[in-house]
C-alpha cells in the first residue's frame, strides 16, 4: 500500500472523533470531555474547564444548602464535593431504574431556563418525616400529599439559599419559583419532565449528601446545557457588572469680567470726600430682629384624645404558642389553722358561692369570665356564659 493512502486504522479513528488508535472504549462523556467540548454531530457540550467551574458552582451552592437543611429537619447534614459529568436522560433512567423525586425549579430573574433536583424515593421519605416532627423512621414508599408538601417545602427552602448563594456569587439578584415536585419510577415512565427531552445532552451534577446517620445516598442536579453556560459565564467573566455612577460634571465658572478703570481725578482740586453712611449691623442667624412688623399669632394644639390607644396586634401570631395556666375557681372561704387541723376525710367545707352560681374562670391567675359546670364523658367541663369587659379586667389588675 503506498504511503499516500490512509490505512483503515486511521479512518477508523477519525470516524471514532479523533481519539487515536481506535480505541473502541472510548464513552460519549469522555469525549464531550474533550478540549473544545464539541462532538461530531455539532451538539454544544462543557469543556473541562467549564466543568470545573460547574462543579465550584454547586460546591459554594450546596454548602450553604446544606447548612438551611440542617435548621429545617433538625439533623446535621453535609454535601460532598460534586462530580460533574455530561449525559442524558435515557442514561440516568438506564443507571437508576428505581422511583425518584424530581424536584423541577424555574428561574425568573438573572438566569433563564431551569433545572431538576433528582433524589430518591427512600431519602425523600425519610426527609417527609423529619419534616412532620417525627424521627426519621417512619417512612413510607408511597408518599401521600402532606408527605409531598413537606418535602417540597424543605426543597423550596434548600434551592432558595442556593439561589442567594448565586447572586453573591454572580453580583447579581438570582430568584426561583416554587419547586414543582413530582415521584417518578425512572424505570418504567418514559418521561422524566418536560424541561429536558431524554435524549438531550444534560449536565448531571451529582453529590453525596449524609443526614446524621439517617440518608448516606446521592442526590443529582441536572442542568440543561444552556443554564450550565451561563452560570459559568457569570463565574468565569466575575460576575455581573454593576452600573457606574456618572462622574459629576464641574460647571466651568465664567471669567471675571474687567473692572473699568477709573476716571482721572484733577490733583489740582481733589473732590470732597462725603463720609460714609452708616448701615444698620446685620444680625446673626437665628437672632431675632427687634422691632420689625412681624405677624405673630398664638401656638395653636389639638386636644389629646381620649379615647384609649388602639393596640397593634399585627405580630400577634409571634405569641400564639405561648402556654397559660387556665383555672376554674368553683368557691373560697376562710379558716383558722385550728379548724384546717381538724379536717379530716368526709370534713364538709362551705364556700362562699351559693349552689348553681357561676364559677370564676382565670388564666395566669387573672379572672378572665364566669360559666358553669357540666360533666362531658364522665369529665368535668365547663360552659363558658360570660366574658368580662375590659374595664373590669382593668380593675383586677389594680
Amino acid at each position: 500500500m503506498s504511503d499516500d493512502l490512509i490505512s483503515q486504522e486511521e479512518i477508523d479513528a477519525l470516524l471514532s472523533g479523533g481519539a487515536g488508535g481506535g480505541d473502541s472504549d472510548a464513552s460519549p462523556a469522555a469525549d464531550a470531555g474533550s478540549a473544545d467540548a464539541t462532538p461530531l454531530d455539532g451538539t454544544k457540550t462543557l469543556n473541562d474547564m467549564e466543568k470545573d467551574a460547574l462543579g465550584e458552582i454547586g460546591n459554594i451552592s450546596m454548602g450553604s444548602a446544606a447548612t438551611t437543611l440542617s435548621v429545617l429537619l433538625g439533623h446535621k447534614v453535609s454535601i460532598t464535593t460534586p462530580a460533574v459529568s455530561i449525559d442524558t436522560l435515557s442514561s440516568i433512567k438506564d443507571q437508576y431504574p428505581m422511583p425518584y423525586l424530581i424536584v423541577e425549579i424555574g428561574y425568573t430573574i438573572g438566569i433563564e431556563g431551569s433545572n431538576v433536583l433528582a433524589i430518591q424515593a427512600t431519602d425523600a421519605s425519610i426527609i417527609a418525616d423529619l419534616m412532620m416532627g417525627g424521627d426519621g423512621s417512619n417512612t413510607t414508599t408511597e408518599l401521600n400529599e402532606i408527605h409531598m408538601s413537606a418535602v417540597g417545602e424543605a426543597m423550596n427552602q434548600m434551592m432558595g439559599s442556593v439561589a442567594t448563594s448565586l447572586s453573591s456569587m454572580f453580583n447579581k439578584k438570582i430568584d426561583i419559583s416554587p419547586p414543582k415536585v413530582n415521584m417518578i419510577d425512572l424505570g418504567s415512565e418514559e418521561k422524566i419532565t418536560e424541561i429536558i427531552g431524554n435524549n438531550d445532552p444534560i449536565a448531571k451534577v451529582s453529590f453525596r449528601m449524609e443526614v446524621d446517620g439517617l440518608i448516606d445516598s446521592e442526590i443529582m442536579q441536572i442542568l440543561p446545557i444552556p443554564v450550565a453556560e451561563e452560570m459559568v459565564s457569570y463565574l468565569l467573566s466575575g460576575g455581573g457588572q454593576e452600573e457606574e455612577e456618572p462622574e459629576p460634571v464641574q460647571a466651568t465658572p465664567p471669567p471675571p469680567t474687567p473692572a473699568a478703570a477709573p476716571a482721572p481725578v484733577p490733583a489740582a482740586a481733589p473732590p470732597p470726600v462725603a463720609a460714609p453712611a452708616m448701615m444698620p449691623a446685620q444680625p446673626a442667624y437665628g437672632t431675632p430682629v427687634v422691632g420689625q412688623s412681624v405677624p405673630v399669632q398664638p401656638a395653636m394644639f389639638s386636644p389629646l384624645a381620649t379615647q384609649p390607644v388602639q393596640i397593634n396586634d399585627a405580630n400577634i401570631g409571634l405569641i400564639l404558642d405561648v402556654p397559660l395556666q387556665v383555672t376554674v375557681e368553683l368557691g373560697r372561704t376562710k379558716k383558722t389553722i385550728k379548724d384546717i387541723l381538724d379536717l379530716t376525710n368526709g370534713s364538709i367545707i362551705e364556700l362562699d358561692k351559693l349552689a348553681g352560681e357561676p364559677v370564676d374562670i382565670q388564666v395566669n391567675g387573672k379572672f378572665l369570665a364566669k360559666g358553669e359546670v357540666v360533666v362531658i364523658d364522665e369529665n368535668f367541663g365547663v360552659r363558658i356564659t360570660d366574658i368580662v369587659s375590659p374595664e373590669e379586667r382593668a380593675a383586677k389588675l389594680q
